[in-house]
């Protein structure tokens, strides 16, 4: 069964009388383990997908299948728990309380799930870790490059272990070689762990140095490429217990 499958999918804004469609008919399949970019110019529908594929919005017409269930028509709740348990996000401003230290910017999912906290401490060491922080963890925000602040962010959404990361041009706020420092730790996490990661992005570059892309321009599917990315495997990161 593939992981995600969205069916003649269609969103709809309504400003007034007038209607502007954001998504029209679109039908993709990712399958587990997959490292894709949705890429297309501003206003070609990327942002408004991606909320969709968070489970933060909710399409007009058509199906968005999650492992088999139509989380499209599911209550907010039940989406939110399904965000909460599968899918971590990564956005562009890394999003950081920047009077906590990194080990409890990480934790902070763990807090909204009730987790006890020698657990979550535990976690959010590991997560750290798995991205090439363990000697940052007590650093704020300020403390820390941009490209550190954004690995993070990253572990941030480990740490619930999440079978999907969604990151939305992740690597807009930073320069080349830090880009593509956050894209080797992108592509590790795939590789060594098998996590579905999807990035939206504008920037062919980075769009290259994933597995698959995904071009949309006026809210249509304009054509898919499966290509074999040109970033380094990484060594294996050591295993979230």
């Amino acid at each position: 069964m593939p992981l995600i499958v969205l069916e003649n999918l269609g969103k709809v804004y309504t400003a007034g009388t007038v209607e502007v469609p954001a998504l029209i008919s679109i039908d993709i399949t990712v399958d587990a383990g997959e490292f894709l970019s949705i890429m297309g110019p501003s206003g070609s529908g990327k942002s408004t997908l991606m909320n969709i594929l968070g489970c933060l919005d909710a399409p007009t017409s058509g199906r968005y299948l999650l492992e088999g269930e139509d989380v499209s028509r599911l209550g907010r709740d039940q989406q939110a728990d399904v965000r909460n348990r599968k899918i971590g996000f990564v956005f562009q401003g890394f999003n950081l309380l920047p009077r906590v230290d990194a080990l409890q910017n990480v934790e902070l999912p763990l807090i909204y799930g009730n987790v006890k906290a020698g657990s979550r401490r535990k976690h959010a060491e590991q997560a750290l870790d798995l991205v090439g922080l363990a000697d940052r963890g007590h650093h704020l925000p300020t403390q820390l490059s941009g490209g550190q602040q954004q690995r993070v962010a990253i572990a941030r959404a480990l740490v619930n272990r999440p079978e999907i990361i969604l990151a939305d041009e992740p690597t807009g706020n930073l320069d080349t070689r830090t880009s593509e420092e956050i894209m080797t730790v992108f592509r590790g996490l795939n590789e060594a762990k098998g996590i579905t990661v999807i990035l939206v992005t504008h920037d062919p570059e980075m769009g290259d140095l994933t597995k698959r892309k995904i071009f949309l321009r006026d809210g249509r599917v304009e054509r898919d490429e499966k290509r074999g990315a040109r970033i380094a495997r990484l060594e294996t990161p050591p295993d979230l217990v």
